[in-house]
């Protein structure tokens, strides 16, 4: 139900009334993770949408965590077969899905990933990180580290970039933390796409947009509860950036938030937070979507969702060296 006085567009309402349809009402009338794996187990597969032709996609052990490497095609070609580009530097990106540290895998992204690949032309590095609650935190965030360390090994002297989407965005910020405190190697970006940053859940977005668009306070609540047992994690900045102690030198950041989602706030915030550390931070928030919307392709996508594709890609394919 939406919230008075908040009206998304018809288009918009309409694809936020297909997502609530077929998702589970987690932290209410599911919070056993037997049940909601079968929930999705269950479902019908959704047609294979069309999907943009690559030089190579490879599932890899990357020194004990399972990836899924997109290599971009050259110009012009078509199919998996195409040959590749001429060597470039171009970017490498490592990419975390999103799900609330307890939901999606690689299949779930792969569409996303695709189109990473083929429009900004950089090589891109999935991570099937571990999930919770089999296996909680700290268990995301070294996986996480594992495999940016496995990409920058494979793909020497090209510019390294970690992104990802809502929990995957958190682990892209968490990753680029790592990175800066232990050493390297050093990033080139970091893309944040709604990420979640606050087990407190205290930001002002969270009452205003708790119900009715889609992703709702209840399912944060129940995601943070699987991934962090012990709430004195929750102060670890391998849980979340915004207990970090400091945000100097860290790579530029993009960051996207979405008008109708309970995180809004918290990623302005930590966007705010990094530009006062003098990180080079671009922000963006598209006030009619919500969250999720950018991974959301197709001929259903909305306005919003292409744009800041176009815009992020468009990040990415200017980072070439």
């Amino acid at each position: 139900m939406t919230p008075p006085g908040r009206r998304p567009r018809p288009d918009v309402q309409a694809l936020i009334d297909a997502c609530t349809a077929n998702f589970p009402a987690l932290g209410t009338e599911f919070t056993d993770i037997r049940d909601v794996r079968t929930y999705f187990a269950d479902r019908p597969a959704p047609p294979p949408p069309r999907l943009p032709a690559l030089h190579q996609v490879t599932d890899l052990d990357a020194d004990g965590v399972p990836v899924r490497v997109y290599e971009p095609g050259s110009e012009g070609g078509s199919g998996d077969r195409n040959t590749p580009a001429e060597p470039r530097a171009t970017p490498v990106v490592v990419f975390f899905h999103g799900g609330g540290m307890v939901l999606c895998s690689l299949d779930s992204h792969d569409g996303f990933c695709r189109e990473l690949a083929a429009a900004s032309g950089a090589s891109v590095v999935s991570v099937d990180y571990r999930l919770a609650p089999e296996t909680p935190f700290p268990a995301a965030p070294e996986d996480a580290y594992t495999a940016l360390l496995w990409a920058a090994k494979t793909h020497p002297d090209r510019p390294l970039v970690v992104a990802g989407d809502s929990a995957g965005g958190t682990l892209a910020a968490v990753t680029a933390l790592l990175a800066r405190d232990r050493g390297g190697p050093a990033l080139a970006a970091q893309h944040l796409y709604y990420p979640m940053l606050d087990p407190e859940r205290s930001s002002a977005s969270y009452e205003e947009n708790a119900h009715g668009f889609f992703v709702t306070a209840d399912h944060l609540r129940w995601y943070w509860q699987q991934y962090l047992p012990r709430p004195e994690d929750a102060r670890d900045p391998r849980a979340t950036p915004l207990a970090a102690r400091r945000l100097d030198g860290l790579p530029p950041v993009f960051v996207v938030t979405a008008g109708l989602d309970p995180l809004r706030d918290e990623g302005r915030r930590y966007a705010e937070l990094l530009a006062a550390a003098g990180v080079p931070t671009r922000y963006h928030c598209y006030d009619e979507a919500f969250h999720g919307f950018m991974t959301m392709g197709g001929d259903a996508a909305l306005p919003e969702a292409k744009a800041a594709r176009a815009a992020a890609f468009a990040e990415l394919a200017n980072l070439t060296s």
